[in-house]
């Protein structure tokens, strides 16, 4: 079952539609959020929800509607849904470009059954594309993916590109990158890189564990001196990271700092829930 709230109704999502006006498809103009539930309950739903009006701003995008009232349809869409759902909505750019910005947006929010990676990807681990280059606005979450689905060129083994602008390493495609490397896990600065909420449960988690913790871009040419390193997101959690293009991680396993930290995410998560 999959629903989408549009046009103040929802419906089932094959029957939603956009006008080929808007901005969101003439020229990928728009942000958006993925939202998990856990029994029901959205994750960090405020976090998320701020996180998509900063974004709107940053582009320039008016809110077609207050946060809070967008808050509203999202707890009645989870309500309407039989199990635990991924939430996306989206603020798109609108029909008018007007004086630098864009006064018509669009709100559609989609619910659908929540597609976790398989338990392999935690088992093993995944393999990233390091790619001289990176988002063009880190802190809008842009529905501009382009760069992120092209840069993988032929390789049928990447799970997502690295963003390393001149060997500094800054996030993944749809990821928070962290390296653990003697004893200090390492991410990069909020400068450089997307807010992400599971970002900011994995540190607050680390501190709490006593764990030296950097914001700054670790580097490419610490990669063969880390013990472990792990990616982060909504749907994904913590997923492990053994290869980084042709230099193996650590053992080329999943490590226990990376284990520990996901399993004490999922521990620990209901605190996160609203």
């Amino acid at each position: 079952m999959s629903l989408c709230y549009i046009n103040g109704t929802f419906q089932p999502l094959e029957k939603a539609s956009l006008p080929v006006s808007d901005y969101i498809i003439l020229r990928g103009v728009g942000v958006f959020e993925s939202i998990c539930t856990f029994h029901r309950r959205p994750l960090m739903l405020t976090p998320h929800l701020d996180r998509l009006v900063r974004s709107a701003e940053s582009a320039s995008i008016a809110l077609p509607l207050p946060a809070d009232d967008i808050k509203d349809i999202i707890r009645e869409g989870i309500s309407r849904m039989k199990e635990d759902c991924l939430v996306r909505p989206y603020i798109t750019g609108g029909d008018i470009f007007h004086e630098g910005g864009f006064p018509a947006s669009r709100l559609f929010v989609l619910f659908e059954k929540v597609r976790k990676p398989s338990p392999e990807v935690y088992d093993k681990g995944v393999l990233l594309l390091p790619v001289d280059g990176g988002r063009h606005i880190p802190g809008v979450k842009s529905v501009d993916y382009m760069f992120a689905y092209t840069g993988y060129g032929k390789r049928h083994d990447v799970y997502e590109i690295l963003y390393c602008p001149e060997g500094e390493i800054t996030e993944a495609a749809h990821s928070t990158f962290f390296l653990y490397k003697s004893g200090t896990l390492i991410t990069a600065p909020l400068s450089r890189v997307l807010k992400g909420t599971t970002r900011d449960i994995i540190l607050q988690l680390a501190r709490e564990k006593g764990m030296k913790v950097e914001e700054r871009c670790p580097l490419l040419s610490e990669l063969p001196e880390a013990n472990e390193a792990f990616i982060t997101g909504s749907v994904k959690e913590v997923v492990p990271v053994v290869q980084i293009g042709d230099q193996v991680v650590g053992s080329g396993k999943p490590g226990p700092v990376t284990r520990m930290l996901h399993h004490t995410f999922l521990e620990e998560i209901i605190r996160w829930l609203e």
